[in-house]
């Protein structure tokens, strides 16, 4: 068993069971479960229920439930927790008004905008932006599976003050974890409000553009020769580790290779390699400039163009072993 607290109200957990998984209770949060194998069985609403890998159980508040393995082989499944006011919030926010919460009438459903999100929980950063984008996809599957509320959805009023005040805030602040009050106080919307304002101005979530503002900040400072580790502290990760896996996530070479590739470029712009110079620099591995049979060249035109755009119109680049 694996569990995630995400943030307030929200949290996310793993499990495998085998024979009986838990007697009859009850949660005070909607329960979102994705099943991912065997055959999960439950009592629910007076009627035995089963869910298959890839369908989505919605359980909710304050409903009395069971859980057991359909068949011997046991069953493993993947689910979120969420508070009623959580939901509400979102919801007011997408409708544009206050609204009942949703409510989905079949406990067991294939819904893939619900599968998608459970399969992201587990894998979030509890960070207030990214459960905050979280409640708002979970929401808006949950209001589009409700047949009483399939209409009415409000498309997002779009403030251009507030949500250019909160990009200029998210580019300004790379030095910490950018909380969801923080952008509140600074746009005067809700959170759930200037997500989906956010989304339709500039096509990503505040926690993604948060991010990867962070991550620029870190990819200039390892340019200029810091120490990863305390590069991290000071983009608001909690460790080196932590920031190497969103920086290769987002740029495909780990912190400490990309330093490498940075330091030895600054040296390797003053031989010529034609009359005109090139653009980008093609780098390979030492073992394949030493074989000439890798298939795995690393371009790394990202890193020339910088130097590129810094230097003179025609740069003079050479290959590099790293």
């Amino acid at each position: 068993m694996r569990s995630r607290a995400l943030g307030d109200g929200v949290q996310a957990l793993q499990a495998w069971f085998g024979g009986r998984g838990f007697d009859r209770h009850r949660h005070d949060t909607y329960a979102i479960g994705l099943t991912d194998s065997g055959v999960q069985a439950f009592d629910y609403r007076g009627v035995a229920e089963m869910s298959l890998p890839g369908q989505v159980v919605v359980l909710h508040p304050d409903e009395t439930h069971d859980g057991r393995a359909g068949t011997r082989d046991g069953f493993g499944y993947r689910i979120v927790y969420v508070a009623p006011a959580r939901i509400e919030e979102a919801a007011r926010a997408i409708r544009g008004r206050p609204t009942p919460l949703p409510f989905v009438k079949q406990p067991v459903t294939v819904n893939a905008a619900l599968a998608a999100a459970i399969t992201g929980a587990l894998r979030l950063e509890p960070e207030p932006l990214a459960t905050d984008a979280l409640v708002l996809a979970l929401t808006e599957a949950l209001l589009d599976a409700d047949p009483s509320c399939a209409a009415g959805a409000r498309p997002p009023r779009l403030d251009p003050g507030a949500v250019a005040r909160a990009r200029h805030f998210l580019d300004a602040a790379t030095d910490h974890v950018v909380r969801s009050e923080e952008l509140e106080a600074v746009t005067g919307l809700t959170r759930f409000e200037l997500a989906r304002q956010f989304r339709t101005a500039f096509g990503t979530s505040p926690y993604r553009y948060s991010l990867l503002r962070r991550l620029d900040g870190v990819r200039a400072r390892l340019g200029a020769g810091a120490a990863p580790a305390q590069i991290a502290l000071g983009a608001g990760f909690a460790d080196q580790a932590h920031m190497s896996r969103h920086f290769k996530a987002a740029f495909g070479l780990a912190p400490a290779r990309y330093q490498r590739l940075e330091a030895r470029l600054a040296t390797a712009t003053t031989s010529s390699v034609g009359s005109t110079g090139l653009g980008m620099c093609m780098l390979y591995p030492a073992e394949s400039v030493r074989r000439r049979s890798s298939t795995r060249p690393y371009a790394v035109s990202a890193i020339a163009g910088m130097r590129a755009s810094a230097g003179s119109s025609s740069p003079r680049t050479r290959r590099i072993n790293v």
